[in-house]
């Protein structure tokens, strides 16, 4: 009834009626639903591996000369007989459709419960932890008859991981828990394996059946009930794939070259994604000891990382340190899992350190021309969800008319700019002439009056010549004083000013002549440094 109610839509019919165009909503599992399903998965764990020792039998024809009742028949066969199938495509539709987010973790965390029945035996006494714990062999045949939810499900979460923003803590957790999974003892052995039972020829088969059902007795070897053996494995490892991919499916192998390219290439990518988060830790202590001064005063912002109070800010210290950790242990586990040396994961992580080192992060992302312009590749989004590129966005407008920005108040740029536009308009021709000029008058006024990269940017602009030209003509612009950090300093300097007894015509009159002293001698250190 539990299989009914909540896997009813991942029969094998159901399922492919679901993939069809016609169907225009199809069905999509919440994340109560995943949590449903992995308690229903954990505890059939539980009861399939409460069959005692004694009932467990020791070759395929032990059954039928052994009386078992229907419950511990039903411990035998109700987790590959009932669920496998369903809870496989389950799975799969899942790794296939869910948001590239972190609540992902739930249905991690069902296909890990899964693949790992050892955790449910109830047996505490192994002191050990999860990752030092050698997997017994009597799981070997557990494997072998699920061998797609290790090797099939494994590679849709690497076309998952490849995808997702690693910086983030909570996602690079994730990869973490595969790779420590997988790297536990026994278990890579055991799915390589299981990969080559399936991978054995048919004509192989036929070959060994014949003299594997004789006994001594009647001719035959004392070997040919472990050649039996084998063979019935072989036939239940081709079995469970066949009857859950079809008998047409072509079987990628888990170890082979072509996923073994994709486990180098996300090793790539995690080792950016460190070097990322190490950036963003660096810039943020930065960011933090620039405002400390800020802060003090009561002007600094209260949430630095963009979180509120009682949050945990995803890009804060602890958590890159998190991620860092994360990344690391995955990199081990994922080397001792396709057997990575020392040597390749060095090569790999330098090649990645001298491509960052020749300017590589401050490229463009990958891209393709396009009808329309640049179009992003796969590798492009990579880069940019991970933080290792970016598109150089600037204003490519009138300066003046930018939008206002977080440091700035709104009300004195408005006020300041109709004050500058009257002030421009008016006095229009005379900026122009004292701009035209050679002298030293000329280049403080084209010091106060231009600003240095309007030139570049309206060069760019997509405006009508007229427009350009009166752009590009010599103007004054207040908005400067609209800034926060300029206000705070012009109140420290008229309060300081008020200690000393100066009214405020007379440190107005002195915070004039403060700035054009400033803007005589750097426009005469300018020239001298130009000059050879």
């Amino acid at each position: 009834m539990f299989v009914e109610i909540w896997l009813h839509h991942y029969s094998l019919d159901m399922y492919q009626k679901l993939q069809s165009p016609q169907v225009k909503e199809p069905f999509s599992p919440s994340e109560e639903h995943v949590l449903v399903v992995r308690l229903l998965v954990k505890h059939l764990h539980a009861f399939s591996n409460s069959l005692k020792p004694e009932q467990l039998p020791s070759s395929p024809s032990a059954h039928s000369h052994t009386h078992t009742s229907p419950l511990e028949e039903f411990k035998r066969v109700v987790v590959q007989r009932f669920v496998q199938q369903k809870l496989y495509l389950f799975l799969q539709h899942c790794f296939g459709h869910w948001p590239l987010d972190a609540s992902f973790r739930a249905v991690l965390e069902t296909w890990l419960s899964y693949i790992q029945p050892w955790r449910y035996t109830g047996e505490n006494n192994n002191p050990q932890p999860d990752q030092n714990r050698t997997i017994l062999d009597k799981w070997e045949p557990f494997v072998h008859e699920n061998l797609l939810m290790y090797t099939k499900l494994f590679q849709g979460f690497l076309n998952r991981a490849v995808r997702t923003d690693l910086v983030n803590a909570k996602n690079a957790l994730m990869v973490f828990r595969v790779a420590k999974v997988f790297a536990q003892p026994n278990l890579t052995e055991m799915i390589q394996k299981g990969e080559q039972l399936f991978l054995e020829p048919e004509h192989v088969l036929h070959h060994r059946q014949p003299r594997g059902y004789l006994t001594p007795s009647q001719g035959g070897s004392y070997l040919s009930s472990r050649q039996r053996v084998v063979t019935d494995t072989v036939l239940k490892v081709k079995s469970h794939v066949y009857s859950l991919e079809g008998q047409d499916c072509q079987y990628k192998q888990m170890f082979g070259s072509e996923v073994r390219g994709a486990v180098l290439k996300f090793i790539q990518i995690i080792a950016q994604a460190r070097q990322t988060a190490k950036r963003i830790s660096d810039h943020s202590n930065e960011a933090a000891a620039n405002s400390s001064i800020l802060s003090w005063f009561g002007l600094g912002s209260s949430d630095l990382n963009n979180t509120f109070s009682g949050a945990e800010p995803e890009d804060s210290g602890e958590c890159l340190k998190k991620t860092h950790e994360f990344l690391d242990r995955a990199l081990e586990n994922l080397c001792q899992i396709f057997k990575l040396n020392q040597g390749q994961l060095t090569q790999l992580l330098s090649n990645l350190s001298s491509s960052q080192d020749d300017g590589h992060s401050r490229q463009l992302p990958d891209c393709i021309q396009g009808e329309n312009g640049l179009v992003l590749t796969d590798l492009g989004r990579r880069q940019i969800i991970n933080g290792l590129r970016r598109f150089e966005v600037q204003y490519q407008g009138d300066p003046e008319l930018q939008p206002i920005r977080s440091y700035e108040s709104a009300l004195l740029v408005r006020l300041l700019y109709r004050v500058s536009s009257v002030l421009n308009d008016r006095f229009r021709l005379h900026m122009s002439a004292l701009c035209s000029r050679s002298d030293l008058l000329g280049r403080l006024g084209r010091r106060y009056l231009t600003a240095p990269d309007s030139s570049v940017r309206l060069k760019r602009s997509p405006m009508s010549p007229r427009t350009l030209e009166r752009s590009l003509e010599p103007r004054l612009s207040l908005r400067p004083l609209a800034s926060y950090r300029t206000l705070l300093m012009l109140l420290l300097f008229y309060t300081l000013g008020a200690l000393l007894s100066f009214g405020p015509l007379p440190s107005t009159a002195l915070l004039l002549a403060g700035a054009l002293l400033y803007g005589v001698l750097m426009t005469l250190f300018a020239e001298k440094l130009k000059t050879p």
